[in-house]
């Protein structure tokens, strides 16, 4: 992945972390990484887990940012969060999914910043 790509992402990391506060999210983990891959965010909303995957991009001249998450990417992004459910003793307690959308435009300026909440499911997947 290029530097530019990384930067970008970084960028859309920090900008939805300070979203998600401003929002009432408690942010408790970031880049968290097992074996199987990575959640961008693991944040607790009440009493719910929330496993977030941000999507930034410069344009939404292929489609926008949150499009580019696939069945495969959201099966990875599943199989982590149980790693992480199982590893902090959660495995009883409420989680889901949600996407931050961000694109990001020339000089930086944000075009948009999305909150999806409940995402996707975890079609068939018990944590």
């Amino acid at each position: 992945m290029g530097r530019a790509r990384v930067e970008l992402g970084e960028k859309g990391e920090n900008l939805a972390v300070k979203f998600l506060r401003r929002k009432g999210y408690r942010i408790v983990a970031t880049n968290f990484r097992s074996l199987l891959g990575e959640v961008d965010l693991v944040a607790q909303e009440g009493d719910t887990t929330v496993f977030v995957e941000v999507k930034t991009r410069r344009s939404i001249e292929y489609g926008v940012p949150q499009e580019s998450i696939t069945s495969n990417k959201q099966a990875q992004i599943l199989k982590t969060a149980l790693i992480y459910l199982k590893k902090n003793n959660l495995g009883g307690g409420n989680y889901r999914f949600d996407v931050v959308s961000i694109v990001i435009g020339p000089g930086g300026k944000i075009k948009s910043l999305e909150l999806i909440k409940d995402a996707f499911e975890p079609d068939g997947w018990y944590g």
